[in-house]
């Protein structure tokens, strides 16, 4: 099991070197990977936010050994092109240790609709799978072109391609019990569940795996991720919500290291307190089983 911390970077963490410098101490405190939100607006308080991939490369520079990525960027929204440029720059400035989360975007309202972009989901996905075709054909460095429903590109050439190899890992995210996410993550690299209807357990997990194995080919590894909250200080109690999910077949658990764990409103701004208990819990490090 890889451990991560999740952090919406808001707030205090609105700003780059505040977002580096907890990047550094969730590396010193043994954390495997630091995730964060990508959204250009996302409540009615209206958040101060940074800018994922400004903020991810301030980590990048911070940080020498943790992977990092966001998790999850909404690609509809993305020019794919632009997405496919940026992603390799971070590959490339973190040596290599880049994972791509992927999703259609929620709350569509605020990720599309406020700009007056497509919310319809079904519009979304088909740009979702167009736009993953148009990564992977980019980051080849080979001559490629596409001609889809919505997006179109001349032949041409982007160099340099990812350090990684074969490519940049892909996360597809989804509401379980929603299926067709699902199944669009059996083509890539890994899956970040949801729960539609309320927080996921082992047995759901279980049920996921088993629906991907379903469409999956080949034998390549697999990242089924699980998330949660543990207190980070008593080792008992922690093993007890985590060990469920390694023996459910999860590889990665992402702590959720946000103000609404710790019983702030929605659509409440967060106070100092909040970036406290926050920082306060990466540093006290992963529940390591």
């Amino acid at each position: 099991m890889n451990y991560a911390v999740s952090i919406p970077a808001f707030g205090d963490f609105g700003e780059p070197r505040e977002l580096a410098e907890l990047a550094r101490d969730a590396e010193t405190a043994g954390w495997d990977g630091f995730f964060i939100w990508d959204h250009i607006v996302f409540d009615p308080s209206f958040h101060p936010m940074v800018d994922p991939w400004v903020g991810l490369a301030a980590v990048a520079l911070s940080t020498s050994r943790i992977r990092l990525g966001p998790m999850v960027t909404p690609l509809p929204r993305r020019r794919p092109w632009k997405l496919a440029r940026e992603a390799v720059t971070l590959d490339r400035l973190s040596h290599g240790r880049l994972i791509l989360g992927v999703g259609i975007g929620d709350p569509a309202q605020w990720e599309y609709g406020f700009f007056g972009e497509p919310t319809d989901p079904k519009v979304r996905a088909q740009m979702l799978d167009e736009g993953l075709e148009i990564l992977v054909g980019l980051w080849s460095g080979e001559m490629f072109s596409f001609q889809g429903q919505h997006y179109q590109l001349q032949e041409m050439r982007f160099l340099p391609g990812p350090l990684q190899s074969p490519r940049i890992p892909i996360w597809v995210a989804g509401w379980w019990p929603n299926k067709p996410p699902f199944r669009r993550a059996a083509r890539w690299d890994g899956v970040v569940p949801g729960g539609r209807d309320g927080p996921l357990s082992p047995a759901d997990l279980r049920q996921i795996s088993a629906y991907i194995a379903e469409y999956r080919a080949g034998a390549a590894p697999f990242d089924l991720v699980c998330s949660g909250a543990t207190a980070g200080d008593n080792p008992e109690q922690d093993a007890a919500i985590v060990e469920p999910f390694i023996q459910a077949g999860a590889t990665w658990w992402i702590e959720d290291v946000s103000p609404w764990r710790f019983g702030w409103r929605w659509e409440e701004q967060w106070s100092p307190d909040a970036t406290k208990l926050m920082r306060e819990r990466v540093r006290k490090g992963p529940p390591r089983i």
